[in-house]
């Protein structure tokens, strides 16, 4: 499909997923980075000065980012008039983030966010475009209460459950997924750290990540919900339950799945669902769509971070394991990469839904 390009700018430019943001667009087929914007300490200076030795990607810094002068991101008028939409990672209190976000909305600039502080306003849509792209319907309303034409907040989900809803989507309609217990084994970058800033985390294993269970149990009832009255009604089954750990590696969140079925499928039944499962990414073919979104591992010992979480480009979710349990109905094992498909990269692709149903026209 022929797409005009869209001017993009990144709020929250300087930190990990900013910069994640960053290198994706450094090739992006449809959308330019035009503007970085961060807090006031790092206004004037290049993006290069902004973020010095803190570049944590495994590439290079891209060089039509390097010069780019970094804007106040509390301004939001100097960042507006140069781009047609707007992902922002903002590391601020929950209040201020909702107030930026709905400021930039209102000026008339769509905001694609990666940050938690709209996940539960009932009329902003959490996406994943394999799963509910049909709750992007939900912004007409959205732009009534703001008082908008153009200007909309969309969201993507927490990083942790990108592991385990993708398994457990394809099963929910044939089979009934009834409950399911969660472990989740995530990685420092989701903190926005490296093992250079968080050296404490080197040979170690946390267990307790601030609000992270809450998220990983409430978060997908949202993501299977639908749209009444104007606003997203969260879907009351199944009921999950759910440990979430810090561990050592620097990229990928594991999870550990058991989940029983009002339908107890096959084990075939269940790896079938998952071989044959696309969605509207793929259906659409956005350009940052996995082709093969589940992939199912038959070794015994796969999937692994290191050797996984960058399977195609770190879009795709890997599950392996799949076997009987003596008090659920199975278990597995699920592999997302947290600031890829878990964070910057699941914006972008949501940003390309957006764009290619024609909501930043």
């Amino acid at each position: 499909m022929g797409m005009k390009e869209y001017r993009v700018g990144v709020v929250g430019a300087t930190g990990m997923v900013g910069q994640r943001f960053v290198s994706l667009l450094a090739h992006h087929p449809w959308f330019r980075l035009t503007v970085v914007a961060a807090s006031a300490r790092s206004a004037g200076k290049t993006y290069e000065q902004a973020v010095g030795g803190r570049w944590a990607m495994p590439g290079p810094m891209p060089e039509a980012a390097k010069n780019l002068i970094v804007r106040d991101a509390a301004d939001v008028q100097s960042v507006v008039q140069d781009v047609d939409f707007v992902f922002c990672a903002v590391d601020m209190k929950k209040e201020e983030i909702r107030a930026l976000e709905e400021a930039y909305a209102r000026a008339e600039c769509p905001v694609v966010s990666n940050n938690s502080a709209h996940r539960f306003t009932p009329d902003v849509p959490m996406v994943v475009p394999e799963i509910n792209a049909g709750h992007i319907e939900v912004i007409p309303f959205q732009r009534r209460r703001l008082g908008t034409k153009r200007g909309f907040i969309a969201v993507k989900s927490n990083c942790s459950l990108q592991s385990y809803v993708p398994a457990l989507h394809p099963l929910m309609e044939p089979f009934g997924v009834e409950k399911c217990l969660v472990c989740t084994y995530q990685a420092i970058s989701g903190a926005g750290k490296t093992f250079a800033t968080w050296p404490e985390m080197v040979d170690n294993c946390i267990p307790y990540i601030g609000g992270e269970e809450e998220k990983s149990e409430q978060e997908p009832l949202k993501l299977w919900g639908h749209i009444e009255n104007g606003v997203i009604v969260p879907a009351s089954a199944p009921s999950i339950t759910a440990q979430c750990f810090r561990v050592a590696c620097s990229d990928g969140h594991m999870a550990a799945v058991f989940a029983s079925f009002k339908r107890k499928p096959s084990e075939a039944e269940i790896k079938r669902a998952w071989a044959e499962f696309s969605g509207p990414a793929q259906e659409l073919a956005l350009p940052s769509a996995p082709k093969q979104f589940i992939h199912y591992f038959e070794q015994a010992d796969r999937p692994q971070t290191k050797l996984d979480r960058e399977t195609e480009k770190g879009m795709a979710v890997c599950v392996g394991r799949l076997r009987p349990d003596t008090q659920y109905d199975y278990k597995f094992v699920c592999l997302s990469h947290n600031t890829l498909r878990g964070a910057a990269g699941g914006a972008v692709l949501l940003a390309e839904l957006l764009a290619a149903k024609g909501y930043f026209a």
